[in-house]
Parts: structure tokens; sequence; C-alpha cells
């Protein structure tokens, strides 16, 4: 494969996936929106099943659970602990992608994911009691994402220029995949959903309420995640199908994978969703074992963390330290018991 070849295989690549994470998003912000209060009167009701509801929050792809349980958490509806079982458990805007690549593999991760959030969320309260650590106890800090359950979908087709351009884009993207000239070209479960998820978003374009597509779909989907989703993901095809390939540098990352271990897990460290898709491309591409990914989970968060940072630098910090520790630790793990 020449390096043109690579990129624009790449390019093709990353454009079928931001189309799957963008569908996905929209579908969890649906979710999101219904069930988000009755979370809440469950964790207020019950202290000591929020270790639960806060890594399930976690598990579910985006950042919209990290962002819900950093909210609880700053207005003293869960705990320190509670709030680090979901930072372990969920795996940012990454978490699609790793549901479009490989879905088998990723609910694994994300199980494990969740047993290692509630565990560790317990653990680390236990701690925190007996070393009279002090964290953040209530926060009068302004919700970071509350949404009223709204009417989401209207009886007839509405039309705007942002419909419309979504509209000619899903359904242009249905006929190029009929006539097999983007997307996946054989028959099967991959065309099926392709085809589907398009047809769906067309349904989105014409029936979804003005105010959900303003501001859900357009100001917070498209302008905050996808064109990040989609330059992270090109950046780790390219690297993966054209750097890695180029210099010969498989074979250096397989027999120096405790250093590539440890580095998933500093690279983790960063309060972004973006660097850590590199590790997923390349447990994809068979480069890296499942331990390596499940390092890189661990300690990473997506966004998840931005708002906690903004009010509590200390609690930010101490999260992140301890993610790291039980990142390197569970690894480590993994990899020695050959996974």
């Amino acid at each position: 494969m020449d390096i043109l070849e690579g990129v624009l295989e790449s390019l093709n690549h990353s454009i079928i996936i931001t189309i799957f994470v963008f569908s996905m998003m929209i579908i969890v912000d649906y979710i999101n929106i219904l069930t988000q209060g009755k979370i809440r009167n469950i964790l207020l009701k019950s202290k000591g099943k929020q270790y639960i509801i806060s890594s399930l929050l976690g598990s579910t792809p985006g950042c919209l659970g990290a962002f819900m349980s950093v909210s609880m958490y700053v207005h003293g509806i869960i705990t320190f602990g509670a709030l680090t079982a979901c930072m372990i458990a969920t795996s940012g805007d990454e978490a699609f992608v790793m549901l479009t690549l490989f879905p088998e593999d990723a609910l694994i991760l994300f199980l494990i994911l969740f047993i290692v959030g509630v565990i560790s969320g317990i653990i680390v309260d236990k701690i925190i009691r007996k070393m009279k650590i002090k964290v953040c106890k209530e926060c009068l800090l302004q919700e970071y994402h509350e949404e009223n359950i709204e009417k989401m979908f209207s009886k007839k087709p509405r039309f705007s220029v942002a419909r419309i351009l979504m509209l000619l884009i899903f359904v242009s993207l249905i006929i190029l995949n009929i006539l097999d000239l983007f997307g996946p070209k054989e028959f099967g479960a991959e065309k099926i959903l392709f085809l589907s998820i398009s047809g769906f978003m067309v349904f989105i374009s014409l029936f979804s309420s003005d105010h959900h597509l303003e501001d859900h779909i357009i100001k917070h989907i498209a302008r905050k995640h996808i064109w990040r989703v989609f330059l992270w993901t090109f950046g780790a095809l390219v690297f993966v199908n054209v750097f890695i390939s180029l210099f010969n540098l498989e074979g250096f990352i397989q027999s120096n994978m405790n250093l590539i271990l440890i580095l998933s897990a500093l690279v983790g460290v960063i309060p972004e969703s973006g660097p850590h898709m590199i590790f997923v491309m390349m447990y994809s591409h068979g480069i890296i074992p499942f331990s390596v990914l499940l390092t890189s989970s661990i300690v990473q968060d997506g966004h998840g963390m931005l708002p906690l940072l903004s009010y509590t630098i200390k609690d930010s910090v101490m999260m992140k330290f301890i993610n790291l520790v039980i990142g390197l630790l569970i690894g480590f793990i993994f990899y020695s018991a050959g996974l």
C-alpha cells in the first residue's frame, strides 16, 4: 500500500466511522433526555446504588453520562468514589468507534470497565473516609447539562437550511452506497447497518423538533464532537495504515509492549476525547493486545473531566492519579495473563 492509497483508504473509513458515531450519539442523546431525571431520583433515594448507577452512566458511549455524574457530584448527590467509578467506566467518544469497529470486544471491554469502576469506587470511598481526605462535598455549581423531557419529534416534516443539508447528505449516502460508490460494497450486515442508520438520519432530518435539532444535534453533537471524532479517527488511521507500515514500527511496538502499555496510560491522563483513538485503531488492526486498550480505557475519560477541572483542580488531579494507578495495575495483570 503506497502513501496516497493509505491516506484515501483512511479517509473513506473515517467518513464511514464518523457517520456511525454521529447517528449513535443522537440515539444516546435521546435516551439521556428520557432517563436522566429518573436516575437522579434513584441516587437521591438510595446512596448504596450510586456506585452501580454511576458506573453504568460512565459505560454509556460518549461523555453525557460523565457530565451528568460530575453535575451530581458537585451538588453532593454522589460521592467522590462514585464519580471515580464513572470516570473509570467511561471511554468518551471512542466508545462509539469501538462499537463500530469491534462490537463484541467493545461490549466485553465495557463490562470489565463497569466492574472495575464499581469495585474501585467502593474502595476509594473507604480509603478517603479512613484517611480523612477532604474532597468536594456540595458545590454551588449550575447543572452542566440539564434538560426537561421535551417533545423531540414533530408529526409533520419540517424544513430549514440545516434540515435540508442533513437530508441531502444522508440521501446522497444512501444513493452512493446502493450504487457501490461509497461505504460497504458487499451486501451483508455492515451494508444493511449503513443503509439503516442513513435511513434513520433521514427520518431525524425531517421529523426532529426544532429545539432538539438546533440545540442538541447541531450545536452540541455536530459542533462540539463530530469534527473532533473525524479528525482524530482520520489521524489515527493514517498513523496505523501509513506511518507504522512505512517505518516498519509494528515490530518495535510488539517487542516493547510494556513501554506501550505505560504510554497508553500516560496518554489517557489527557482530558480530551481523541488521543485514545490511536490505541483503538492499533487494537482493531491487531497491533496491540486487549490489555493495552483496557489500560488506556481505564485512565482516559474523554471530555468527562473538563467540567470538574473547571471547578476543583485538586479533586480532578487526585482522581486522575487514582485512575492512572488502577489502569496500570489492571493493565499489567491482564498483560501478564497473556491478554
